[in-house]
């Protein structure tokens, strides 16, 4: 079986490298273009581009497939590429450009998508971000025939994954990347046998993952410590939560809810070596153990605090 690929950050290149170790042919791949990454801002190539270039297979970098859109001349050379190219169904993950229904019909076996949820529970661009914040207790890999809408396609597959309490982001996107790259060998296995039965999402328990903006880094200490301890781990990579201290944002990196009595929030409660960092919370409290300022390293609380002492003080 050929199979084009789309897909961009290292979720996908998890999913590319196991279709490739598994045998599958795959002549092409489309990946966003080169963006301005790190202190100096060079182009970057994604991971999926860096794993097809190492691995000898052809790139393509559209800026966009929408006859329609803002560039139509690159869209008709991208579905020209498509055309051109033998392959029997296309596969995407987290590939970052909407493909319209004149992409979705190029495939002879229609295009097959690799979504980090349990449909349709959190549809949309963050959903392991969000399971994280909102507090769920699984989530898991879902395996649909991709049709128009946003994650609205008929199911193949799916497979659930128990959310840790001190899952981040980071550590839920590494098990989910790798079960999503096991759950697409074994669904185009059987594919490869013929017709795949797809079953259609509920119509109830729909929600939906709205993409992280950086002004969500903002901690509001008015808030619960247990919905706090949630956002820190949920934006841990990436964007950090922060809280200003006299000015300074400090990003958090790693945090639990505590007891604690009647404190203004944001109060530093202790900022010590033997209790860490605690910071007061509409309710409960959070006791810090990982933070970082500004160009500095991300450090334990008991070695943030020899440069950057909090006790007494309060967080805004």
């Amino acid at each position: 079986m050929k199979i084009i690929f789309a897909g961009t950050p290292e979720f996908a290149a998890t999913a590319l490298a196991a279709l490739h170790a598994a045998g599958f042919e795959i002549p092409l791949v489309l990946t966003q273009p080169d963006r301005p990454a790190g202190r100096g801002m060079q182009l970057q190539a994604s991971a999926v581009k860096q794993f097809a270039q190492a691995h000898g297979i052809a790139v393509a970098q559209p800026v966009s497939l929408r006859l329609d859109g803002k560039h139509p001349d690159v869209a008709a050379e991208a579905h020209a590429l498509l055309r051109t190219t033998p392959h029997d169904v296309m596969v995407v993950a987290a590939y970052g450009l909407i493909l319209p229904q004149s992409v979705l019909d190029i495939p002879p076996r229609g295009c097959i998508n690799i979504h980090a949820s349990l449909l349709p529970r959190w549809r949309g661009a963050a959903p392991i971000h969000r399971a994280i914040e909102a507090g769920d207790s699984e989530t898991g890999i879902t395996i649909m025939q991709m049709d128009a809408g946003l994650d609205t396609g008929p199911m193949l597959s799916m497979q659930s994954l128990p959310i840790a309490a001190q899952d981040t982001t980071a550590s839920l996107h590494d098990r989910l990347a790798a079960l999503g790259g096991t759950m697409i060998v074994d669904t185009l296995r059987r594919l490869e046998q013929g017709p795949l039965l797809a079953t259609p999402q509920p119509q109830d328990g729909v929600s939906y993952a709205a993409k992280i903006a950086k002004e969500e880094a903002a901690l509001d200490f008015t808030q619960t410590a247990e919905h706090l301890a949630r956002k820190i781990r949920a934006f841990n990579p990436f964007p950090g939560a922060a809280a200003r201290f006299d000015g300074t944002a400090v990003k958090f990196w790693c945090a639990e809810p505590v007891a604690a009595g009647a404190w203004q929030p944001g109060q530093v409660i202790a900022a010590n070596a033997q209790d860490g960092v605690v910071v007061a919370c509409a309710e409960g409290a959070l006791r810090i153990s990982e933070l970082q300022k500004p160009g500095g390293k991300r450090l334990p609380s008991a070695e943030f605090l020899k440069g950057f002492p909090l006790e007494g003080g309060r967080f805004d």
